[in-house]
């Protein structure tokens, strides 16, 4: 059974908050080529995306809500890298970056793209940071222009 085709959401004069996470820059910046690039095809104008850096992704979260607490923003879109290593930290990050994220976005009621990557090793984070449609960047970036629409639908109903 074929899936079908997914419509590309509108985001024409949508303003877009796009966090991007400093740690683990070499996968990292792959996210943003990928969000960057999916903003484009939905039509959200460069002009319009503003670009935060944090130092993590444990620092994600407050971003977003200080994005959300501006009124400056239709969506956020919060890119990051956590790759297991020897210790539990890699459970915590992933946890409060993933609960935070959703929380603010819950209860801002404002769209959050999650592009955090959760992933064993720098191999996984690379793939799924690799230019192409399979790029994480680029899902969480249609994501939250998707949800932008799915809110205003539902106030309409």
């Amino acid at each position: 059974m074929k899936t079908p085709p997914r419509a590309i959401p509108d985001g024409r004069g949508l303003r877009v908050a796009l966090l991007r996470a400093l740690f683990n820059d070499r996968v990292v910046k792959g996210l943003m080529a990928g969000a960057e690039e999916a903003l484009a095809e939905m039509g959200v104008a460069k002009d319009d995306v503003t670009r935060i850096h944090v130092p993590g992704a444990f620092e994600l979260p407050l971003a977003a809500q200080a994005a959300a607490d501006s009124g400056r923003f239709d969506a956020v879109v919060a890119l990051g890298a956590v790759i297991r290593g020897e210790t539990d930290h890699y459970e915590h990050i992933c946890r409060e970056a993933a609960a935070g994220l959703a929380l603010v976005s819950r209860e801002k009621r404002l769209p959050i793209g999650f592009g955090v990557l959760t992933v064993d090793n720098e191999a996984q984070a690379l793939a799924r940071s690799a230019p192409g449609p399979e790029n994480k960047g680029g899902e969480a970036a249609r994501a939250a222009i998707g949800m932008v629409d799915v809110l205003r639908k539902l106030k309409k109903v």
